[in-house]
């Protein structure tokens, strides 16, 4: 995906967005996605969710929509110009909402789930680079990978490891039947 939202969480009891730095024997130490970078400690108490753990829920209940997806879609349908807040009217934040995951449940994601998602993606938006690179990068690699591997026209016949033993067994017992015939002699 392109944001990378493995070390980036939610906070239970602290406002914004946290970049995990390490833990500790208390809890984890912390850093504010902002331009500040203010670090803290998160105790144990705390619950802490990864950004990349968080689904949207659609309408088949067995689907998901993971937030990094979600990311993805917000930025190629907006691309810079993102002029929701979490402020903004319910009406626009709902036609934001179906236009992004048409099929989203609208029974289980509420209207402050959707907030939270527009202020999120303020956050990290502005807090993390987005990579678009190595989705088009992986295909090319792969095709790399296939061109570099010969094909078995191309490959050197190679003999079977039982008829290399068996060689070595014979080339053993001439050995010493060679000595022994040059002893003889």
């Amino acid at each position: 995906m392109p944001y990378d939202l493995k070390e980036v969480a939610a906070i239970s009891g602290m406002p914004g967005l946290y970049r995990l730095v390490r833990p500790t024997r208390a809890g984890v130490i912390v850093e504010t996605l902002d331009e500040r970078a203010t670090r803290s400690v998160a105790s144990a108490r705390n619950k802490v969710s990864l950004l990349h753990e968080i689904s949207i829920y659609t309408q088949d209940y067995d689907q998901t929509v993971p937030l990094a997806e979600v990311f993805d879609r917000i930025r190629q349908h907006y691309g810079e110009d993102f002029a929701l807040t979490n402020k903004s009217d319910d009406r626009d934040l709902t036609s934001f909402m179906e236009t992004i995951i048409p099929d989203y449940d609208r029974q289980r994601v509420y209207m402050s789930d959707i907030k939270k998602l527009v202020t999120w993606y303020r956050l990290v938006s502005t807090a993390l680079p987005y990579d678009a690179a190595p989705e088009t990068a992986a295909p090319e690699a792969e095709e790399t990978a296939v061109e570099a591997q010969p094909t078995q026209e191309e490959a050197p016949a190679k003999a079977p490891k039982a008829a290399k033993s068996e060689d070595t067994v014979e080339t053993a017992e001439a050995k010493p039947k060679a000595r022994a015939k040059k002893k003889a002699e």
